[in-house]
C-alpha cells in the first residue's frame, strides 16, 4: 500500500486504474498525467521511483483539486442552497430526490435514510 494524496493506494495495481481510486481523477485523467510525465499506463505503481511519485503529487496539486477539496466545496453548496431556502435545498433536507425523479416507485432508500447531515 502507498499512502498518495491523502489516499492508500493498492502498490499492485496499474497506475491508471491506481490513480483513479483517488476520489476526483477519473480515467481520462489518469491517462493525461501519465502522459505528461512520460509514464507507461502500463506499470505497476509499485514500479515508479519516488521522483515519479513525487512529481505525480506535485502535478496532481498544482492542476487538479482532488478529495477533501471537492467534498468541503459540494457539501459547501449544498449548505448555501439550504440557506438560501430553494427548493432543491428543501429537497437535500429532506432526503427526496432533487431532479425531478419520481417517489412514487423508486428512492424508498433516500426516503428511509432522510440525511440529517445538512440540517447542522
Amino acid at each position: 500500500m502507498l499512502y498518495v494524496l491523502n489516499t492508500n493506494l493498492n502498490s499492485k495495481k496499474k497506475i491508471k486504474s491506481a490513480l483513479s481510486d483517488i476520489y476526483g481523477l477519473g480515467p481520462h485523467t489518469c491517462y493525461q498525467l501519465c502522459d505528461l510525465l512520460g509514464i507507461s499506463t502500463e506499470k505497476r505503481l509499485k514500479q515508479l521511483s519516488s521522483k515519479q511519485l513525487e512529481q505525480l503529487t506535485q502535478l496532481v496539486n498544482q492542476n487538479y483539486n482532488v478529495s477533501g477539496e471537492i467534498k468541503r466545496s459540494t457539501l459547501k453548496n449544498i449548505k448555501r442552497l439550504i440557506k438560501i431556502a430553494s427548493y432543491r435545498g428543501f429537497r437535500h433536507t429532506e432526503g427526496l430526490p432533487l431532479r425531478g425523479q419520481r417517489t412514487h416507485g423508486n428512492s424508498r432508500t433516500a426516503r428511509k435514510l432522510k440525511i440529517t447531515v445538512w440540517t447542522k
